[in-house]
């Protein structure tokens, strides 16, 4: 663990390891989750409660996405500080890194461990990102 410069502690039972230097603030390297459940939540996209399309720009859509997040994990019990990874799909990797304002405004500064890619399109063609993400609730 001498490699290991910062410890955040997410909740009682979840911590996130970051590694110094330049990416020690964006890119979390590992999470350690003890005790409650696992929940997870498939690929959410930017679909309103009413099956509307929010698709102005991926910024909006992104909002749209952690709303459906949120509202999943509230059904199990959970809220947005219990996600411990998230696996981002989106179509335009520019335009992703414009909207980490949105991100940080639903996960907070300490990011849960993440990977994003970059995909041709999404099943609705019309649609720029989708989320799936990992949650550890307690009991």
């Amino acid at each position: 663990m001498s490699e290991v410069d910062r410890i955040n502690h997410m909740s009682e039972d979840v911590f996130v390891v970051t590694r110094g230097g330049e990416t020690q603030a964006l890119f979390p390297h590992a999470v350690s989750v003890s005790g409650g459940r696992t929940v997870y939540l498939s690929g959410q996209l930017a679909y309103d409660k009413d099956g509307n399309k929010v698709n102005s720009d991926m910024a909006a859509e992104m909002r749209q996405v952690c709303e459906n997040l949120k509202a999943a994990l509230k059904e199990v019990g959970g809220d947005m500080t219990d996600i411990t990874k998230v696996t981002t799909y989106v179509t335009d990797m520019n335009e992703f890194f414009k909207c980490l304002d949105v991100r940080r405004e639903y996960l907070g500064d300490a990011f849960p461990t993440s990977t994003t890619i970059e995909i041709s399109r999404l099943a609705d063609p019309d649609l720029t990102i989708e989320i799936e993400a990992w949650a550890h609730v307690k009991d």
